[in-house]
């Protein structure tokens, strides 16, 4: 954002600010400033007025200009196309020392004398206000032949550009920029009331209307201006050369010098756009075919707060122009480009950062430059639309602001900044606050924002230090024991062999989709995702980490062993934090010992390593969800009883489509993973036996049962037990053999056969009435 002393003392007074000063305090409000020039035109430089001009005598590119400077008549050779008799411009006089060194002396030229130079703008050390020479009109104050331009303001300026964030979209004007220092310098306003006077005017009703079928979440603001003899005034063309803004017409020039002025979005149209010298003027709002807010006449003109038709602008020197003034809020104009993209102009820069709500402002101001500089004709009133305002309260007391700033503010004060920043207060209690936000300030929602408004105009450095305060706390809060979990599950992935792989948090929907995981709904998705590829926040670790073994693989690396522990999001946004595991490959590099050719992983050893990481744990059967599993190699993870995760091998159609050999993933719940206080447990002095029971049983009855059946009829001897062999062949037809070892131990004795038999008979005695099972 660039800004000129001048050009915002035309909204606050800053006579008695210096150049210093206004750019300390600029920054110490939080509008940082990137860069700051000079403009002083050199001593000697004066206002010229061109009594006759005629062609030189002995060159046709040259004039001979008779210029008076107030005391005397200098004669000037001047070699532009635009000099010109009645004219102002400005004369460099012999002796004036221009920008680049150059110093004016007498000269002939072509065997006649000059006593000077008619400078462009560039050749005095401005920017440059268009081809030839400048042209001086009153725009810049009274034109006094013979005085210094340094004298006139606008020659003599601070150029300062402002390094604003992106949710300071209320400062992209020198409306919004002088309204932050009014609070900061604690000077009035010079608000730009610009009163709409009716009589002996034309009302806008007679040649307009505006009509729609629906509710809209913007405001709209029309008004109409017969444009005659319109030229762009010096200090416009110079403050719009400064801000580096190109323009193709009067018109486009006052309108952009009012929306940089106000930061109200302005716009004009030609009439017969809507209507023609007959018939009344029809604007038609309605949703164009992507759903935006559009504007239409005889066909469609702009798309609000977005873009507008080439063939709308108005182009013309002269005629009938309607000029439109609006506001969109940024968040909506912002969502909707997020869900359907289309083409737009330098004004949307301005929309989708917060443009200037109060529009009667903008299109007043630019009717005022239209009646100031030129005999334009100002249509009475304006055609509106307006949307209602719920304005955002958030309510604080001194307490509040004192615990958070650390320092305690006068409430006089606090109620003097938030109404210099445009914050009504609303009835007052004791020490609370009722703050009411303005609709320009869109990045203001929580309390915290409401104290970085009071602190960066109070200025930090105003804030005086206190020592720090040591106070013990308990350190051991969730967030801190979630972390030294994860840190220790982290550690044992490392000890096991595991790499750890760190990925976005973001997925490809179309990968994840394509594999069956659900992804967030469509309505809580991301609006401004990073990339194509990133856009749906990851419902799991598993294709971040498929993903990530697949380019290993691609840079011939042959074992491969990674985790991840990240949070993953259902379709609701809920977040949950999960571990996952995935191997590929052999188990070990090319040793002496395997000969050069490693076993391959399988699912028991793949097992064991999730074991070794996570501890005991059981596996039940499982229909997988997903088309990543291996249909007939997964298992449902139990620790505790409770549901952990999955464990598989993944689908060997995967494994092809990325290139790997047999790979096994596994993925858990990290609030299912044991952690905490390990407390010891009494243990026997006295020795352990094993004991295997062969039994013949249906192959159709699952472990499960077979496991409860024993659980049910174990005794107290029996600590654990565990299948150790299962067999299957043709004589055994439906049937099966499976082992089981049991170890028996008690904390009264050793133990005697006698003990042992009892046990194991009642247990093989519950198997054989509840599953039929017998002794092999």
């Amino acid at each position: 954002m660039i800004v000129t002393k001048n050009w915002l003392n035309e909204w606050i007074d800053l006579s008695e600010v210096s150049t210093e000063q206004l750019l300390k305090t600029l920054n110490s409000i939080g509008l940082e400033v990137d860069r700051h020039d000079v403009i002083r035109v050199a001593e000697g430089v004066v206002i010229g007025y061109v009594e006759a001009c005629e062609k030189h005598p002995d060159a046709d590119k040259l004039n001979v200009c008779q210029v008076n400077i107030g005391n005397e008549v200098r004669q000037i050779v001047c070699g532009a196309s635009n000099v010109r008799e009645g004219i102002y411009i400005a004369l460099a006089t012999v002796g004036a020392e221009l920008p680049g060194g150059l110093t004016i002396k007498e000269a002939k030229l072509r065997g006649v004398d000059s006593h000077g130079m008619i400078c462009s703008s560039k050749e005095i050390g401005l920017p440059s206000t268009g081809e030839g020479i400048m042209i001086l009109d009153e725009s810049i104050g009274e034109l006094v032949r013979g005085k210094n331009l340094n004298e006139y303001a606008v020659f003599n300026d601070d150029i300062i550009e402002i390094e604003l964030t992106a949710n300071r979209g209320d400062c992209l004007s020198i409306h919004g920029i002088a309204r932050d220092l009014r609070a900061a310098l604690a000077r009035p306003l010079r608000e730009k009331n610009v009163k709409d006077e009716q009589e002996g005017r034309l009302g806008i009703g007679r040649i307009l209307q505006l009509q729609h079928t629906e509710t809209f979440s913007s405001d709209l603001l029309f008004g109409a201006v017969e444009v005659k003899e319109l030229r762009v005034p010096l200090i416009i063309a110079l403050r719009l050369a400064i801000i580096e803004q190109v323009y193709t017409t009067a018109v486009d020039a006052l309108l952009f010098y009012a929306t940089q002025s106000t930061g109200v979005i302005l716009r004009a149209y030609p009439f017969n756009k809507f209507g023609d010298g007959e018939n009344k003027g029809i604007i038609t709002l309605e949703n164009d075919e992507n759903g935006y807010a559009s504007l239409y006449g005889k066909e469609k003109v702009s798309v609000i707060g977005v873009s507008q038709e080439k063939e709308s602008h108005f182009t013309a020197l002269e005629g009938l122009a309607i000029i439109e003034a609006s506001y969109i809020a940024p968040d909506v104009i912002a969502k909707k480009m997020g869900e359907k993209k289309i083409p737009s102009c330098p004004h949307y820069y301005r929309t989708s950062r917060g443009s200037e709500p109060k529009i009667e402002i903008g299109i007043r101001y630019a009717a005022e430059l239209f009646e100031k500089y030129s005999p334009s004709q100002v249509y009475g009133g304006n055609i509106e639309l307006s949307t209602t305002y719920e304005p955002r309260i958030i309510s604080m007391d001194e307490a509040e602001f004192e615990s958070f700033i650390g320092l305690k503010i006068d409430k006089t004060r606090i109620t003097q900044i938030f109404k210099n920043l445009g914050m009504d207060l609303g009835k007052t209690k004791g020490s609370n606050f009722a703050i009411s936000v303005p609709k320009f300030r869109h990045d203001i929602v929580n309390k915290q924002d409401i104290v970085e408004e009071i602190v960066r105009i109070v200025g930090i450095d105003n804030i005086p230090s206190k020592p720090l305060v040591f106070a013990e706390a308990n350190q051991m809060s969730k967030d801190l024991s979630e972390y030294k979990k994860s840190r220790m599950y982290r550690h044992r992935a490392a000890q096991s062999g595991f790499y750890e792989a760190v990925h976005f948090v973001f997925n490809e929907r179309v990968q994840v989709e394509k594999f069956g995981f659900g992804c967030t709904d469509v309505s809580k998705e991301l609006l401004n995702p990073i990339t194509a590829t990133f856009d749906t926040l990851r419902p799991t670790l598993l294709v971040g980490l498929l993903n990530s073994a697949s380019a290993n693989v691609k840079v011939n690396q042959k074992k491969i062993a990674l985790f991840e522990t990240g949070m993953v999001f259902d379709t609701n946004r809920n977040e949950s934090k999960r571990f996952g595991f995935i191997v590929s490959g052999p188990l070990e590099g090319d040793k002496i010992a395997n000969a050069g050719k490693p076993s391959v992983i399988d699912f028991s050893t793949f097992t064991q390593l999730i074991a070794d990481i996570v501890g005991s744990f059981e596996l039940v059967q499982h229909t997988p969800l997903h088309s990543l599993a291996h249909p007939y190699v997964c298992a449902k993870v139990m620790i505790n009883g409770e549901e952990a995760g999955e464990i598989f091998r993944l689908h060997p159609s995967v494994e092809e489509e990325f290139d790997l050999s047999q790979t096994f993933m596994c993925e858990l719940k990290t609030d299912s993973l044991p952690y905490g206080l390990v407390e010891a447990q009494p243990y026997s002095k006295y020795q352990a036996s094993f004991r295997d029971l062969s039994i013949l049983i249906a192959k159709s009855v699952t472990y499960e049962s077979i496991k409860a059946v024993v659980e049910k009829h174990a005794s107290v001897q029996i600590r654990r037990f565990y299948p150790v062999d299962r067999y299957v062949s043709e004589s055994l037809g439906d049937q099966m053999s499976l082992t089981l070892r049991f170890v028996l131990q008690s904390d009264e004795k050793t133990l005697e056969e006698e003990d042992i038999n009892a046990a194991m008979e009642w247990i093989l005695s519950g198997l054989r009435d509840e599953l039929g099972a017998g002794l092999r």
